[in-house]
């Protein structure tokens, strides 16, 4: 990522939290510039396994004091690297980037997705309770509703659009948690992940399975939501959170 221009982007974006997923990378493996970017700071936590999983976070150096908590506390989540938070005390606000299993071919891995879905929900459920307001950033692996992807007739039996995986949604949004994009945009054509297959990003047959997911009570605080798709790099495009404090 960094080759192709990673930190212009991240440098352009003018982002206090800049959130990853998917680094596949050991802090000890990156280089100076890539651990500490101009005016930022950086946390990680990859998995035990290299060249896999891993979740990251750039920080502005200047603008707020805070608290990083690396993993949900279970091992079986954990030592896969997908989940950070930055807690932000003198703002009550707590930032996740987290990178939700994929349930994989025939549901292969769908227990061990719904298993970490709730544990994940749980522990949105016990910042707010220690008062925080939460926004839930990154691959979720899932496209919540028809609307989220290119075709979804052909998708149900496939992952990420499982019956299953959709009511874990559905819970999330009962509990309270709000869609920060559907605050602006109700439409359908919104996609954040689009297959390697040729022709099929351009063409925009793609899912919308990247969110920021915010506590109810920011809903006022949320300025803008919006999909970065004519940023390349990646299989995904970045996805940004306008949220005043």
């Amino acid at each position: 990522a960094v080759r192709k221009g990673f930190l212009n982007v991240l440098r352009d974006s003018g982002a206090d939290l800049f959130l990853l997923q998917e680094t596949r990378a050991f802090p000890e493996d990156l280089d100076a510039l890539t651990l500490s970017p101009d005016g930022y700071q950086a946390f990680f936590f990859p998995a035990a396994k290299a060249g896999y999983s891993g979740v990251g976070i750039y920080t502005r150096t200047h603008r707020v004091e805070t608290e990083v908590v690396r993993g949900l506390g279970i091992d079986e989540f954990d030592r896969e690297g997908r989940w950070l938070e930055v807690r932000i005390p003198a703002a009550r606000l707590a930032v996740v980037t987290a990178y939700f299993p994929n349930s994989q071919r025939e549901g292969m891995r769908l227990p061990y997705k719904i298993a970490f879905c709730r544990a994940a929900l749980e522990r949105l459920r016990l910042l707010e309770a220690l008062g925080f307001g939460v926004v839930l950033a990154g691959d979720l692996n899932i496209a919540h509703q028809e609307r989220d992807l290119a075709n979804p007739k052909q998708n149900h039996s496939n992952p990420g659009f499982l019956p299953q995986e959709r009511a874990w949604f559905d819970e999330l949004a009962q509990a309270g948690f709000i869609d920060t994009f559907r605050l602006f945009e109700e439409g359908s054509g919104h996609y954040t992940w689009w297959s390697a297959r040729p022709g099929v990003r351009e063409k925009n047959i793609g899912w919308r399975i990247d969110y920021h997911v915010a506590s109810r009570s920011l809903a006022d605080r949320v300025k803008s939501s919006r999909i970065h798709s004519g940023i390349l790099g990646s299989d995904h495009c970045p996805v940004s959170l306008d949220l005043a404090l």
